[in-house]
């Protein structure tokens, strides 16, 4: 079996031309406020990347750089003066956040109608209520890669390896929604492998590279890897062995090119959408 590779980059960049469509024909544009603290090499080019994605779709995107010192009280009130802006539309606070400041009080002090990252505990509470939200980008985009994919969700076996708010209880969260049987995997579980094995869908989100082997894969599975790890020579892997469980997938994404772009290209989507919804609310 020769398992078909889900191109993330290709299908990021379709997904970004019809963003970059639909705003050009708005009224209006939408505002992505970035808030980046301190000086993390990898946060910093995650921002570029994000902040370059945005101006390319016609986003009005801004970079705030703090630096690694600011109070908390001082971030709080900035994000307090980004809720009040009427010309912001979606508000990111790039994580990790240094050591000093609480970064769960900072991703609740963020409007839930301008969360774009989707962490609010409104939105991931909205999610796994199946309400309208604001929801993860990295989880919408294994969502649509599954989609890409042809995937039938209804009734599938999924199991998704690591329990994070990031990623793993969101990417629950949809798949339940979407009629799967899901499994959540996590330290804790015994015999991993077994449950991975019978599985129809896996989705690998625990960042330990190259953790899922080959023989963790039922024949014709859809493997759907999320983690970035690098390792001592500077490259990227994943979470899945890829050569390995290629040879049993049915689907598989590769690291890179697979759901990393797909995070970029939702962040968009969730920043038209909040501003669509902060537009009707207006209207009353």
């Amino acid at each position: 079996m020769t398992a078909r590779i889900l191109d993330g980059k290709a299908l990021a960049e379709r997904m970004r031309a019809d963003i970059a469509a639909k705003i050009a024909t708005l009224p209006y544009r939408p505002g992505l406020a970035v808030v980046i603290v301190g000086d993390n090499p990898a946060s910093a080019v995650y921002v570029r990347n994000k902040e370059r994605a945005a101006r390319e779709s016609g986003i009005a995107a801004r970079t705030i750089a703090l630096p690694a010192t600011t109070a908390e009280s001082a971030l709080l009130a900035l994000i307090a003066e980004l809720n009040a802006d009427p010309a912001t539309d979606g508000i990111l606070v790039q994580l990790p956040l240094p050591a000093h400041i609480h970064a769960q009080r900072v991703i609740e002090a963020i409007d839930p109608a301008k969360d774009v990252d989707g962490f609010h505990p409104i939105n991931a509470g909205y999610l796994v209520l199946g309400l309208p939200a604001l929801v993860p980008c990295t989880p919408r985009g294994v969502m649509r890669l599954l989609a890409e994919a042809g995937t039938r969700l209804a009734g599938a076996r999924a199991a998704v390896l690591g329990r994070s708010a990031i990623v793993g209880r969101p990417v629950a969260a949809l798949l339940t929604a979407a009629d799967a049987t899901v499994t959540l995997l996590h330290s804790r579980t015994r015999d991993i492998a077994a449950e991975c094995r019978r599985a129809e869908i896996v989705i690998a989100a625990v960042g330990r590279a190259e953790m899922v082997r080959g023989d963790w894969i039922a024949p014709g599975a859809v493997v759907i890897d999320v983690g970035i790890n690098r390792g001592a020579d500077g490259k990227l892997r994943g979470d899945v062995a890829f050569a390995e469980c290629a040879a049993k997938a049915s689907a598989i994404t590769k690291v890179p090119g697979g759901v990393g772009p797909m995070t970029i290209a939702y962040l968009l989507e969730n920043t038209l959408e909040a501003a669509a919804r902060r537009r009707v609310a207006a209207m009353g």
